[in-house]
């Protein structure tokens, strides 16, 4: 196609502003029940409720948002731990837990909720066949069977999701077992969650989202970073160690996170929990979705000390299509590029403190499994991401509320091997984070495993790919291999780009397990 024709029939849609975009998509979700059973004996059962309101985003001026709150009915003492911005409140389980969430939607238009990273049910995933209009509730039910860590919750109606999260909808879910508690991390007041996000204001402090096609295939980039809820977030701390427990909640911004003086980060986590062992980096790179567990370790600084968390340039992420510029900011208005440099937090050195923690060599058994076991380990499941006729595919095809493909139904328990090809995107190549619902997986190879690809040199140390994960960054002209174990719970799950515009556009496909 030639660039004259392409801008073309891109047209205005380029950059269509505002809160709109695709309506919602619900297919049958008033024939399906709750999933409440009678005999589920619950050992946390709370309340979670997703309506509008307003919160200072900027310091100076409050933002129409949209929120989760929760009310704890049954329960240890913090259980729930409301925060102080437009941040769903955060949910601390332990495994083997059996919990009861009653969610009720009182926004104007349908939502549901995903538990991302966890094993669930099928009907307590988040499917947005599953979606419920306003005004309606619906009963989760699981029980708690992943290793301690951090994990999320965020909404999943589909052709809405990039816009739900985007007013505010997410919030943490950190799950804790005996392995970890043995470790006697930082804690309390030294235990500090992180949720980085980019956001764009109009002049009256209004969210902007830009919701036309153009953004939809390129992905929304802001131009300011709001770390819990807030822009401009500065953090005073003592000389102490500290856990940061980081989770990229953005919709389309990948991060390449360091320190401002150079000092190595110290990875103790990603996704599934804890390494096996600590890991020493300049860098780490987190895609939409991805989260990083870090010491950060200040005693040898001094009151009054300054220090930035910093977002470091890096290329090869994609979506310039054919060297066309990005003035938006690939989608912002006003935003900041993919790979950008930019400060995220600030973090100001107040008073003395003395306590202190010895990270030991080793964190924990992570369990990992063998790819030899793997039922198609001759075979794998070749997954291609492509881009053709302004349209994300995903397996060779856009999504359908219950489409499932021959190669897309898997057996209860059973080892595979997938592999994600991004080779195909044509004139526009872009990284992917892929997600797979469900549980958790191990990423096994990246082929080509370096050099040849354009930007992989400045990214690939920080890619954390010996822990357990439920999402990967997938480079452009790159084939990732992961091995998953799928679950016993039977049904229809997703599979899907993580960057919430492309999952909007249809890059999202279903898997059955049977």
């Amino acid at each position: 196609m030639k660039r004259r024709r392409f801008l073309r029939e891109m047209g205005a849609g380029a950059a269509v502003l505002g809160l709109g975009g695709w309506g919602p998509e619900v297919a049958g979700s008033e024939d399906l029940p709750p999933s409440r059973a009678r005999h589920f004996d619950a050992d946390v059962d709370l309340e979670l409720i997703s309506g509008p309101g307003r919160h200072a985003i900027l310091p100076d001026r409050p933002s129409g948002t949209w929120g989760y709150r929760g009310r704890l009915l049954k329960g240890r003492e913090g259980t729930l731990a409301p925060g102080d911005s437009y941040l769903g409140p955060t949910i601390r389980v332990r495994r083997g837990d059996r919990i009861r969430i009653r969610y009720r939607n009182e926004l104007p238009e349908p939502s549901i909720v995903h538990w991302h990273g966890l094993t669930v049910p099928e009907l307590s995933d988040g499917h947005p066949r599953l979606a419920i209009p306003g005004g309606t509730e619906r009963v989760y039910e699981f029980e708690v069977v992943q290793r301690a860590g951090q994990y999320w919750y965020h909404p999943h109606p589909h052709r809405r999701t990039g816009v739900q999260v985007y007013r505010g909808l997410a919030g943490l879910l950190v799950v804790e077992d005996d392995e970890e508690a043995a470790l006697a991390l930082p804690a309390g007041e030294y235990e500090i969650p992180l949720v980085l996000q980019d956001r764009a204001f109009d002049e009256a402090g209004e969210l902007q989202y830009a919701s036309g096609r153009m953004a939809q295939m390129r992905g929304f980039l802001g131009n300011r970073i709001a770390v819990n809820g807030a822009v401009d977030r500065t953090l005073s701390l003592g000389t102490a160690t500290y856990r940061l427990r980081i989770l990229n909640g953005s919709n389309a911004r990948i991060y390449k996170l360091a320190w401002s003086d150079g000092s190595p980060m110290r990875v103790i986590g990603s996704d599934g929990g804890l390494l096996a062992r600590p890991r020493t980096t300049a860098y780490v790179m987190l895609a939409p979705a991805e989260r990083a567990d870090l010491l950060l370790d200040l005693h040898g600084r001094s009151v009054g000390d300054r220090l930035e968390l910093r977002s470091l340039s890096f290329s090869g992420a994609g979506g310039d299509m054919m060297g066309m510029g990005g003035g938006m900011g690939m989608g912002g208005p006003g935003g900041l590029a993919q790979g950008a440099e930019f400060t995220v937090l600030r973090i100001r050195v107040d008073r003395r403190d003395s306590y202190s923690y010895s990270m030991p060599a080793r964190l924990s058994e992570p369990r990992f499994e063998s790819a030899e076991e793997a039922v198609n380990r001759d075979s794998p499941r070749v997954l291609p991401l492509s881009f053709r006729r302004m349209q994300w595919l995903l397996n060779g095809a856009t999504f359908g509320m219950e489409d499932v493909r021959e190669n897309e139904v898997v057996r209860s328990g059973e080892l595979e091997i997938w592999e994600f090809t991004n080779t195909h995107g044509g004139m526009m190549r872009m990284a992917h984070p892929m997600h797979l619902h469900g549980g958790l997986f191990q990423v096994l190879e990246r082929r080509p495993p370096g050099g040849s690809l354009h930007g992989w040199a400045g990214i690939r140390e920080g890619l954390l790919d010996e822990a357990w994960k439920d999402t990967v960054l997938v480079w452009p002209g790159q084939r990732v291999r992961v091995l998953v174990r799928f679950s016993s719970h039977k049904g229809l799950f997703l599979y899907h780009c993580h960057t919430l515009e492309h999952e909007d556009l249809g890059m999202m496909r279903n898997f059955r397990i049977v």
